[in-house]
Order: structure tokens, then sequence, then C-alpha cells
């Protein structure tokens, strides 16, 4: 290498980034959470709508790393 330049930084690939991981939860789930957020509240009020069907909803509060 020449004097003066610095060597090129490696630029971190999507592979080497921590991923998130959020598990999804029932609304049983977030009607006894004791720190209810803004999804699990809107998908509890959906489900108390007559004739709803649910598939969960990510819950930030099980984040995890991988």
């Amino acid at each position: 290498m020449a004097k003066g330049k610095a060597a090129k930084k490696k630029q971190p690939t999507a592979s080497d980034r921590k991923r998130t991981v959020l598990k999804l939860v029932l609304s049983d789930t977030c009607a006894v959470c004791k720190t209810p957020c803004a999804r699990g509240l809107r998908y509890l009020a959906s489900m108390r709508q007559p004739g709803a069907v649910g598939r969960g909803v990510p819950c930030i509060l099980t984040r995890t790393y991988l």
C-alpha cells in the first residue's frame, strides 16, 4: 500500500448482522400481558369482533437475536 491510503472497511453483509426473531402470540396472551403494546391491544380489539379469525401477532417482548 502507498503511504496515506487507508484500507477499505469491509461492509457487513446481511448474514453478518444480528437477526431478530419475534414469537407469535395469540389474543389470550395479549389479554394477560403486564406491559401491553399498541400492536397487541389493536389485535386484541379485533379478536373481540364476532367471527374473527386470528393468526397471532409478533410480540416485541419476546425478541431474541440470532
